[in-house]
């Protein structure tokens, strides 16, 4: 293995396993966005394999984010959540099933809002720990 390799792996690792939990959430939100770009242009383009396999990334992300939900603490948003990742997860078998993009510029949709509202909570509670005059 490349020297300059082996650091650039050993910076990604280091990347996620030092990152805060709500940094987390905001990388698989990331990933299912780009993923869902890239089935969207393999379908445009008619790569269908490619397409197939960003779709079932999509899918992977949207388990793992089911999966972090805390439905005990989360309450009525953690179930609302849970409803819409399922959504998503249906509409994403429908695209590739159907081999259609439509399904996939809903998915990115809705991803999107949440990636927004999410990082939206992630500025709220560092400007609230910054106004009392706790670090983060």
């Amino acid at each position: 293995m490349n020297p300059q390799h082996a650091g650039y792996q050993a910076y990604k690792k280091n990347k996620y396993e030092t990152a805060s939990p709500h940094k987390l959430i905001s990388l698989l939100y990331t990933a299912c966005l780009q993923n869902g770009n890239r089935a969207k242009q393999a379908l445009v383009e008619g790569k269908k394999e490619e397409a197939h396999t960003a779709i079932l990334k999509m899918q992977d992300i949207v388990y793992e984010l089911i999966a972090c939900l805390n439905e005990e603490q989360g309450g009525e948003l953690s179930q609302n959540l849970k409803r819409i990742y399922l959504y998503v997860i249906d509409r994403l078998v429908e695209a590739n099933l159907q081999k259609t993009v439509e399904p996939i510029e809903e998915v990115i949709e809705l991803i999107e809002s949440i990636r927004s509202a999410w990082e939206q909570i992630g500025k709220d509670i560092h400007m609230g720990l910054a106004s009392n005059g706790t670090s983060v």
